[in-house]
This record gives structure tokens, sequence and C-alpha cells, in this order.
């Protein structure tokens, strides 16, 4: 398959030695939406060795404006978008070996997937995991790639433990939560350009060329045709929980996590049950309908609705109430057709 590899190959920055790097690393992708299939696409395709895929959400019709693997069948099907990006990846190269989930990505399931893991990129849309992903990269000693859109507006900042500032001391200087999440819009090329951004600097981490790495936090606005380049060294916090002299890893801590969380840009809750089990969706299914809702289905999830109430039910139990950004409303109509 040399050939298939072979203009990456040319590239002096990559060459014969780091194509054969390239497939032997194993990249851990959180989030399988706008950045994260993006991100895995150009992975596959380059011929990384194993690329694990987490990822809580099924495809809608408005991510197909933006999020390069899916169709309008997989939208129809409401496949998971981990499903539905494993279905596409391996069309696209069939020598990768590809595991998708279909989950949250909380502290205990990335602490198990870091395992074996040599780069973690951050394809997500809230901060609570994206502190996890710092403190798992700091704690098991693995490089993590930070990035997100809105808007025309995008960034990407490359963490490397030991060497750069984490999120954590980044935090104190840039005021990155007001950028995770909004109601204005996001065009698909801030999408690509972050996309570039991350996807470059997998590649330098890669193929080990650490020389070769941006050191600066990347700061860009397509529209306004604005584009900043900020060194972080003098960032790094001495007294950090998460990478400083005496780590804690607090974002790890079982006490600063929640079991409700609102998806970004949409009116939906997420509810994580207390306890964590297999559900079997065909029986439930079979009890919901036997109750007088609607229920549609496929083998990861249910689609229950009664009135105007819409909830999503995956295997693991966790569940998506749209319609509503209350908490109190969301847990009120999950726990009304759960029991």
């Amino acid at each position: 398959m040399a050939e298939r590899y072979s203009r990456q190959i040319l590239f002096p920055g990559i060459g014969k030695e780091g194509q054969a790097k390239i497939g032997s690393k194993h990249v851990l992708m959180i989030g399988a939406g706008a950045l994260g299939s993006g991100n895995a696409e150009i992975l596959v395709r380059a011929g990384i060795g194993r690329l694990t895929i987490i990822d809580r959400d099924y495809v809608e019709a408005s991510n197909l404006q933006r999020q390069q693997l899916y169709t309008e069948e997989d939208v129809s099907e409401k496949l998971p978008k981990a499903a539905a990006a494993e279905k596409r990846l391996k069309a696209i190269n069939s020598d990768v070996e590809i595991r998708a989930i279909i989950g949250d990505a909380n502290p205990e399931v990335l602490e198990e997937l870091a395992k074996g893991t040599d780069l973690i990129i951050d394809a997500t849309d809230n901060f609570e995991t994206r502190m996890a992903i710092n403190d798992v990269s700091q704690k098991y000693r693995i490089p993590w790639i930070y990035g997100a859109c809105v808007g025309s507006h995008g960034m990407s900042f490359t963490i490397i433990p030991g060497v750069t500032p984490c999120l954590n001391c980044l935090l104190r200087t840039i005021p990155l939560q007001g950028l995770t999440c909004d109601t204005g819009g996001i065009i698909a090329p801030a999408v690509q350009m972050a996309i570039s951004h991350q996807s470059a600097e997998a590649f330098k981490i890669l193929v080990e060329d650490w020389d070769a790495i941006r050191a600066t936090f990347v700061s860009f606005d397509l529209w306004r045709n604005e584009y900043t380049s900020m060194k972080m060294s003098k960032a790094k916090f001495a007294g950090c929980l998460s990478c400083g002299e005496e780590p804690t890893y607090p974002y790890l801590d079982k006490e600063n996590r929640t079991k409700t969380t609102i998806l970004c840009g949409r009116d939906t809750v997420q509810i994580r049950p207390s306890v964590q089990g297999e559900v079997s969706l065909e029986q439930l299914a079979g009890q919901l309908d036997s109750l007088g809702y609607s229920v549609k289905g496929n083998p990861y999830l249910l689609s229950v609705e009664l009135g105007v109430e819409r909830m999503v039910i995956f295997k693991d139990g966790r569940a998506l109430i749209h319609g509503t950004k209350d908490l109190t409303h969301a847990k009120s109509v999950y726990q009304r057709i759960m029991g």
C-alpha cells in the first residue's frame, strides 16, 4: 500500500520513517461532531494505525452542514455519531483499526481509554469533558490537542505534559469558556481551519518531530480576517493542580462531576443515571409502547415521544431530553418515562 501514502511520504517532514510511525500509533478522538469527524477522516486517510472515537450523541439534520462524515441516511436512521463515523471511516481505509464507542467520555472512561494511547484530540463541546481530558493527559503523560470553534472564530493549542502549560493553566489568563456554546451559529470554513491546525499538530506528534510543534495559542476569525498567535510559556503555573509541582488532578474527582449536562447550542439536557448498567432497549420499547408512548428505535437507541416531549435513550442508560434547558424539568421527564 506504499502507493496509497506516496504523496505524504514525499513530504520531507514525514518521509518513510514518519509514515511507519503514523502507522504504529493510536489516537483517541473525544467527540465525533464537526472537529471529530474532520480530524478522524484526515488521520484515517493518512494511515493511522489505530483510532478510538467516542461520542454520546446521534446524527441530526443540522449536523450535515459541517460534519463531513455523515449523510441524510444517517439522519433518517438516527444513527449514533460514533457508529456512523466508524462505518464511513472503514469504507475510507479498511487497513485502519477503528473502535467506536457510543457513550459519555466521563473520567472513568477516559482513564481506561488512555491506556496505550499516543495522542488525544479534543473534539468535544463542553469544558467539563475538556478538563477531564486535561487531567488524564497530565496524569498519564499523553499529549493532547485542544480545539474549538463557533461562528467564524476558532482556536487551538497543543499541550505536551511536562513541557507546555496545561488547559487549567490557560484558564488563568485566557477567557475560553465563552467560546464553547453559542446560539449564533457556525460556518464550515471555521471548522475546517480549526481541524487543519489540530491535524497538522497531530502529524508532528505522531512522527515525533517535537521541535516542529507550535508553541503558541492560535486564535482566528475568518469573517473579520483576524489571526492571532500568542506565546504561552509564561502561563505555566507551578501551583496548578493539574500539572504543577503537586498535582491532584481535581477534574478526575467524582465530587467535581455533574449528572446532568446542557448540550452546547441546543435545547437539550443529557442525564446520566447514578447507577451505570446496560439497558435492554427491546424490553424498554415494549414497556413504553404499552404505556401509550410513541417509540422508534434502532440497535443503538430509542426515541420516545409523548405530546411535545421527546427523549432519546441509549444502551448505557443515558438519555437526551429534547426541547428544554431546564434541568429540573428534564429530570422530571426522565423519571416519569424511565420510572
